[in-house]
């Protein structure tokens, strides 16, 4: 497969390193150190149009390609991973269902919206149902033309800060994971309580809380796609998903690589730049490498899924291989740095907490090396 981007692509690249490093960048670290959702940062991605750069153009989206969309992700990443976390939510996790599967009269209400002045958010995860999803406690059950939501669900990224949330909630207890259907909900809906933002350890700025619901009432025509086909819709909107997390976490590595390269240039030691010293340049050569793998990957599972292809494996690949490779760079990024590494004063030790939860959102690298392993070895 040839790499070679085009002119839209190098034109999206090079605009999104420019609002990244002129305009994110100098606000990450306060925003990190306060746990202030950064709204200003968004903004300035909702400016220009990357809030939802894969939606439709008729439904005012951008209407770019995933490569497209990756290259922006890896670049606002590696100037701040919240921000990052908040746009790919916006793109993938939300907008993707909404517009793939919902009705003309959902798209216009609860995906336009979001495109330039409000946020979106997707709630699967639950206390007991993280990686298995087919074990959701949350239900549904149509009473008298609405839809009484009741349950519970946790860590749900842009949870404080989104208008409206895709649901998947259970309609059919006896059907399994065919009896998980999914929901639009509105912030406000009656029932519906969002809960105290989470206390992390990283991607501090971005917004994490519970959500839960008591006899919450929506109207019946806020099932988004057909009765039981949640799990269906939450599978293939993740795998999409992973791409954009991949490319958070190849940005979060990059960002951890340049600030090792730049501390080993300035620090001296026994007379001499510590980057002249092999130990140092063995670490650097490692993350170089692995990094650039990573895009490799990352691209690969982009162009893919513009053309058509399934490209499940490879969006497995690369959002496992991205998300470890950051956090082993972000871990040599702070050695490489020694004590000032483990200071607030250097940015090192944000890129090594936000790098952690790469591996974990979105499917864990244990689940996705089960995905791996049964789309190569197929159905025995």
């Amino acid at each position: 497969m040839t790499f070679r981007l085009n002119e839209d692509q190098l034109l999206i690249r090079e605009t999104a390193r420019d609002v990244a490093q002129e305009q994110i960048a100098p606000l990450a670290q306060g925003y990190d150190e306060r746990s202030e959702f950064p709204w200003q940062s968004v903004s300035y991605l909702q400016e220009l149009g990357f809030m939802a750069m894969m939606v439709e153009e008729k439904w005012g989206g951008s209407g770019l390609d995933t490569l497209s969309y990756s290259l922006a992700m890896e670049e606002i990443s590696k100037a701040c991973a919240s921000t990052g976390v908040t746009m790919s939510v916006n793109n993938s996790l939300y907008s993707y269902p909404v517009e793939t599967f919902g009705s003309e009269s959902q798209r216009e209400n609860f995906l336009k919206p979001v495109i330039s002045e409000k946020l979106g958010a997707f709630a699967l995860s639950e206390p007991d149902a993280g990686s298995d999803p087919a074990s959701m406690r949350t239900n549904a059950k149509l009473e008298a033309g609405e839809w009484v939501i009741n349950g519970s669900k946790m860590w749900i990224t842009n949870g404080g800060a989104a208008s409206y949330y895709v649901v998947f909630a259970v309609t059919d207890k006896s059907k399994g994971h065919r009896g998980i259907s999914a929901f639009i909900l509105e912030k406000g809906d009656e029932g519906f309580e969002i809960g105290s933002p989470e206390k992390k350890l990283g991607i501090r700025a971005s917004s994490t809380t519970p959500l839960n619901f008591d006899n919450c009432r929506i109207p019946q025509d806020r099932l988004l796609g057909k009765e039981g086909e949640g799990f269906k819709i939450a599978m293939k909107t993740l795998d999409g998903g992973r791409i954009g997390i991949a490319s958070q976490a190849l940005g979060i590595g990059m960002a951890a690589l340049e600030s090792a390269v730049k501390y080993s240039k300035e620090r001296e030691a026994f007379g001499q730049q510590i980057g002249k010293f092999q130990g140092i340049q063995w670490m650097i050569a490692n993350a170089t490498v692995e990094l650039d793998a990573a895009r490799e990957l990352i691209w690969k599972a982009a162009m893919m899924k513009d053309a058509g292809e399934r490209f499940v494996k490879e969006a497995a690949m690369a959002k496992l291989y991205a998300s470890e490779a950051a956090v082993r760079a972000a871990d040599m990024a702070v050695q490489v740095h020694g004590g000032a590494g483990y200071s607030n004063d250097f940015p090192a030790q944000r890129y090594w907490r936000d790098s952690k939860i790469t591996a974990i959102y979105e499917g864990t690298s244990e689940i996705l090396r089960l995905v791996i392993a049964r789309e190569t070895l197929g159905k025995f």
